[in-house]
């Protein structure tokens, strides 16, 4: 039977990769579709959850998928606006760095029975919990990063240009870059206690 549910985690890897082409067009219309792609490549994000919940297709690959998925995702556009001179070189490298470690640790504490998020996430401590595994800060920080390119792509088009949007994408993407920071560090940290723990 088909996974339904990690079609589509794959599938929007596949559609962001094919959005990028766009982003280097100087035509507006091309531009707006790209903007149109792009939340529904975010929407997707979300739909692979629900549909693995609703058709009762939850599995430790599909975990594994959809953190995967969002991290190519995530820079592929980082990356490429980047390239495009959009944001600043460091961006993508905080965002692959940090994310690197972050997901290196939770691979490792995978076999050991925890998990990024979830009854039996890896946090320990209560604000470790609330940073990195609460539904309010992984919601907060989706919606800050789908803002920052969405505002990005919008920022690029005639209309865009007139609202200054780019300076609005801009706040979003460097509040991104701050949040990333955040929420790595109690992974880095508690994780530590952990690994110790099984000596």
């Amino acid at each position: 039977m088909v996974n339904v549910a990690n079609v589509v985690t794959v599938s929007r890897v596949f559609l962001a990769l094919g959005i990028m082409p766009l982003l280097f067009q100087a035509d507006d219309n091309l531009m707006w579709v790209a903007f149109g792609l792009t939340a529904f490549v975010i929407y997707a994000d979300a739909l692979d959850g629900y549909l693995a919940r609703k058709l009762n297709l939850s599995s430790k690959l599909g975990g594994i998928l959809d953190i995967a998925g969002d991290r190519c995702v995530e820079m592929v556009y980082w990356i490429v606006f980047s390239v495009l001179l959009w944001i600043p070189l460091w961006v993508p490298l905080l965002f692959m760095v940090r994310g690197t470690f972050v997901d290196a640790v939770r691979s490792a504490l995978s076999d050991q029975g925890y998990t990024a998020f979830g009854a039996k996430t890896m946090m320990q401590s209560k604000l470790g919990k609330f940073l990195v595994a609460s539904n309010f800060s992984r919601f907060s920080y989706a919606v800050s990063k789908a803002v920052a390119f969405c505002l990005l792509i919008a920022g690029h088009t005639a209309f865009g240009r007139n609202l200054d949007l780019c300076s609005i994408a801009l706040f979003f993407v460097y509040f991104s870059g701050a949040f990333c920071v955040i929420r790595g560090l109690p992974v880095l940290i508690e994780a530590r206690e952990l690994f110790s723990a099984q000596k």
